[in-house]
């Protein structure tokens, strides 16, 4: 009876160690050598102690903007269930997630600015009023800066998440809406829907570096994990513009469908999800041969689009039904449809870690 437990025990031992060590035979490996040095008793305690000290790791949440009913939907992506509803007066459209997950920061078109959300308290801490058309928002992959586009100005400011104050104001395109900063914290990307172009402004001087062009007006945009490559979504020509950071160069230009609007990458980047709002779909786009290999039906007006941090399960918000459906990257199917709230947007990163 003891040999039996203790390998029933030794095998659970070897599957926690390779959950923690994500590798099959370092994991066996490991797992010998504990034996091999302890013995079967000191396998028991360390079994024992490895299972009651290793933390359970929380599933992130996905905060929802709902535009036409002033309010954040939060969701648990480990249930699928909406846990919370934030109050949010503004008309909330753009989200961003601070990368520790403790605020977030939604812009708010009403109130000229954005909203300081506390994910612990969940509720909103501060307001901060930026400019008159706020819309597209973006927090550095440090946490210490937050960018926020004005449509009306032209402009992108960033602000200081710490007192959040506006550090420096920048002209960019005509109509700036989606933003993304690049991995390594040096680069911010601007979609500039009536100039139909993309702004590269250097993090460290805070000035325009070069602009490139893309298609017919451009709103939503992503970049992948390499900050080698951006997807833009252009709303006015039905397609996305892939352009090369290094030379700021468009390097391929891949249909659509109707009016796509904002992007996003799974699958270590070799997947593109693009919401095509005319339509109700996601078109998937695979970004080594540049073309279009599946056509996801979704919601009503699908808006914003994140991926969930395991890296396969895509969440998109879908305007006029006000839900949210999630895709299974690899299945290419929806897999569960989320009801949120009204004018459901979330654009934006709108998912945590």
């Amino acid at each position: 009876m003891f040999l039996a437990n203790y390998r029933h025990a030794n095998s659970r031992l070897v599957r926690g160690i390779h959950t923690v060590l994500g590798d099959r035979h370092a994991s066996s490996r490991l797992a010998s050598g504990i034996h091999t040095i302890l013995g079967d008793k000191a396998v028991a305690i360390c079994i024992a102690t490895a299972f009651l000290s290793t933390p359970v790791a929380a599933e992130p949440f996905a905060y929802i903007s709902n535009q036409l009913g002033d309010s954040v939907s939060v969701i648990d992506t480990a249930t699928g269930n909406v846990v919370d509803t934030i109050a949010v007066p503004g008309k909330p459209a753009g989200v961003a997630v601070a990368p520790d997950g403790s605020r977030v920061y939604v812009s708010t078109p009403d109130a000229k600015g954005f909203a300081v959300v506390d994910t612990k308290k969940r509720e909103v801490v501060a307001s901060v009023a930026v400019n008159d058309g706020t819309l597209g928002i973006a927090v550095g992959p440090d946490g210490k800066r937050i960018y926020v586009a004005d449509w009306y100005k032209n402009t992108v400011s960033a602000i200081d998440a710490d007192n959040l104050q506006i550090i420096k104001t920048i002209a960019v395109g005509e109509s700036p809406s989606g933003l993304v900063v690049s991995p390594d914290n040096r680069w911010l990307y601007v979609a500039n829907r009536i100039s139909n172009s993309v702004s590269q402004i250097d993090l460290k001087t805070l000035t325009v570096k070069k602009t490139a062009e893309v298609g017919t007006h451009p709103f939503g945009l992503t970049i992948d994990s390499r900050g080698e490559r951006i997807y833009v979504a252009n709303v006015k020509s039905d397609d996305v513009t892939v352009v090369e950071t290094a030379r700021m160069k468009p390097i391929a230009t891949v249909k659509v469908n109707m009016l796509p609007y904002a992007a996003a990458l799974a699958l270590n980047d070799s997947r593109l999800l693009v919401t095509n709002q005319d339509d109700g779909s996601v078109s998937v786009i695979d970004t080594e041969t540049f073309k279009e290999i599946a056509l996801i039906t979704v919601g009503t007006k699908p808006e914003g689009i994140s991926t969930h941090p395991d890296d396969r399960h895509v969440y998109v918000a879908n305007w006029f039904d006000g839900n949210v459906s999630v895709i299974d990257a690899r299945t290419l199917k929806v897999i569960d449809t989320i009801q949120t709230g009204e004018g459901s947007r979330a654009f934006g990163q709108f998912m945590g870690k």
